[in-house]
């Protein structure tokens, strides 16, 4: 088992939440490895959540271990899950935060035709556990700190060569939202919208690459239209649209902030239009 544990919550840097799980990590394996993904996501902001951590998990050594705490539902009824793929092992709350994981694991899976979300059978070479095994959890266990208190201490158990079926029973299927694509509308405008905005005020879209019509294209946010795309974020002077690192149509401003200029937030409308 790898040594290497990822963080990705909404906790943020101003308290001492992410310090906690760390030192209940590393009181059980000092030798651990981790690695802060993001502790910035927007709070219960779980789709942003599983789109920053679907951008990184990637790049890291295979068995790498993934705890991912947004959690809204923290105390309730809500499943704590431990999900096997073929390169990595993800603990994180049964709530749709490794939507873009399972789906991309999964295509041949159907998804939901009437409501788009809710529980999806997991395909080949995937494997779940709910995490009931209370052996492994550090106590107290305090009712709205599952972050510190049971996926904290599974990932460190599990760094240390923990079998996955030791820590709960298996299941077969784990909550899933439909990840955001394109609509065409009647009029035949492309309809998106703003999925994050990173550190620069870069405005990340949920177009991807793929879905941009041929032709000249018009892109337009918050009242303002950018005229076709560039291939580098020194093109334009002003605001301009680029396919940044994550494959997404991104909004940018040379050496300023496109989010303060538009004054957007995550959720904003996006849309493409053809000449």
């Amino acid at each position: 088992m790898g040594n290497v544990i990822t963080l990705t919550t909404d906790f943020g840097t101003d308290d001492a939440y992410v310090a906690m799980m760390k030192g209940v990590i590393l009181g059980i394996n000092p030798r651990a490895a981790i690695v802060d993904i993001c502790h910035a996501i927007q709070p219960q902001n779980i789709g942003q959540g599983a789109f920053i951590l679907n951008t990184a998990y990637r790049y890291f050594p295979e068995g790498t271990i993934h705890a991912v705490v947004i959690d809204p539902g923290v105390g309730t009824e809500r499943r704590a899950v431990l999900l096997v793929t073929p390169s990595a092992f993800f603990v994180a709350p049964d709530n749709g935060v490794l939507s873009y994981i399972i789906e991309e694991a999964s295509p041949e899976i159907e998804a939901y035709p009437s409501t788009g979300e809710g529980q999806r059978r997991l395909g080949q070479g995937l494997q779940a556990f709910e995490l009931t095994n209370s052996r492994f959890w550090h106590y107290p266990v305090s009712a709205t700190f599952h972050g510190r208190d049971i996926f904290a201490s599974v990932a460190a158990h599990l760094s240390l060569g923990t079998a996955a079926q030791d820590f709960g029973e298996p299941i077969d299927t784990l909550f899933t939202f439909p990840l955001p694509r394109p609509q065409i509308k009647e009029d035949g405008v492309l309809a998106g919208y703003v999925i994050h905005i990173d550190h620069f005020g870069n405005l990340i879209t949920t177009f991807k690459s793929q879905d941009l019509p041929k032709g000249r294209i018009f892109i337009e946010v918050a009242g303002h239209i950018i005229d076709g795309v560039s291939q580098s974020y020194g093109e334009a002077s002003e605001l301009l649209a680029v396919i940044g690192s994550s494959k997404n149509l991104e909004v940018s401003l040379k050496n300023g902030s496109a989010a303060r200029l538009l004054q957007a937030k995550i959720g904003d409308k996006v849309s493409i239009t053809t000449l």
